[in-house]
């Protein structure tokens, strides 16, 4: 049988019961899920024969539109197949074959991440001042080379914290803000840092000068990450030879399973709204 290598694309969301992307011997995460639902189908006999590999890990809670992932697998990719034996809130939409050499990892052009921030901005601005313009003026900052060693969760193995970044952006949507940034690479919670000290910024609890003293290298500066709910791993993006094959039903799958929990979660905000009224009429 001649071996075939796909390029999936796929959506995950970071609920409690999964410990992060990565495979962790018999933990629950999103890779070991998806690797149950190929053997249960018969796209993959042995792991190793099947040269699977994840494009970019997340860490628990992180939730994933345009994740992907390769495969060499047994037979030609029938998606919803695949998506029948997997819960609802994971499902692959698109795949394209690709070379057996290629690697969905070390292929990639870039990452694009989008950073949703918990506290509307009515909110915040009800409580303090923010100051938005301090926080897109820090988001250019981040843009370009540099050295991110106060931005990444270090750990034991000697990492080299130098990246390029593409774009990194901010903007106000249905009253929320919304943080973009585009890398071929980030570094452990990398975003979730950036987000954390550019919201402290923004709020006035550090200066800019602060903020500056996170690119010296020569310091090491500890703090907490922003929380992983709000970060979406949005895209990757790969060489324009590569087109992908969309599966309608696969999307509208997806797609309903947004709406629905688009409209539970709209249900409880309005419930709790609500219930914070002395009076309604």
């Amino acid at each position: 049988m001649t071996k075939s290598k796909f390029l999936f694309k796929f959506y995950y969301i970071g609920t409690q019961k999964y410990y992060g992307s990565q495979r962790q011997g018999d933990i629950l995460t999103i890779e070991h899920t998806i690797l149950k639902a190929l053997e249960k189908r018969n796209y993959i006999q042995k792991l190793k024969d099947g040269d699977f590999e994840f494009a970019s890990r997340t860490d628990r809670f992180v939730s994933a539109r345009g994740a992907c992932f390769t495969c060499i697998t047994q037979k030609e990719p029938i998606l919803m197949e695949i998506n029948s034996i997997l819960p609802r809130e994971i499902g692959i939409w698109a795949y394209t074959e690709v070379p057996l050499e290629f690697s969905s990892r070390h292929n990639a052009i870039f990452r694009h991440y989008i950073y949703i921030v918990s506290t509307p901005m009515s909110y915040f601005q009800k409580i303090s001042d923010i100051n938005v313009d301090v926080m897109r003026k820090a988001c250019k900052q981040l843009e370009g080379r540099h050295d991110f060693v106060n931005f990444f969760k270090r750990e034991g193995d000697l990492i080299k914290s130098i990246r390029d970044m593409d774009s990194a952006t901010l903007s106000i949507q249905n009253d929320y803000l919304i943080f973009q940034f585009k890398s071929r690479s980030f570094l452990r919670q990398q975003i979730r840092r950036m987000v954390k000290k550019i919201l402290e910024l923004g709020k006035n609890e550090i200066t800019y000068d602060d903020f500056l003293d996170l690119f010296d290298k020569s310091k090491v500066i500890s703090y907490q990450p922003a929380d992983p709910r709000g970060l979406i791993l949005w895209d990757i993006k790969f060489d324009d030879k590569i087109k992908f094959i969309e599966d309608p039903k696969a999307k509208e799958r997806r797609n309903n399973f947004f709406l629905t929990k688009e409209f539970d979660y709209g249900l409880r905000y309005q419930l709790f709204r609500t219930l914070q009224q002395d009076n309604f009429s």
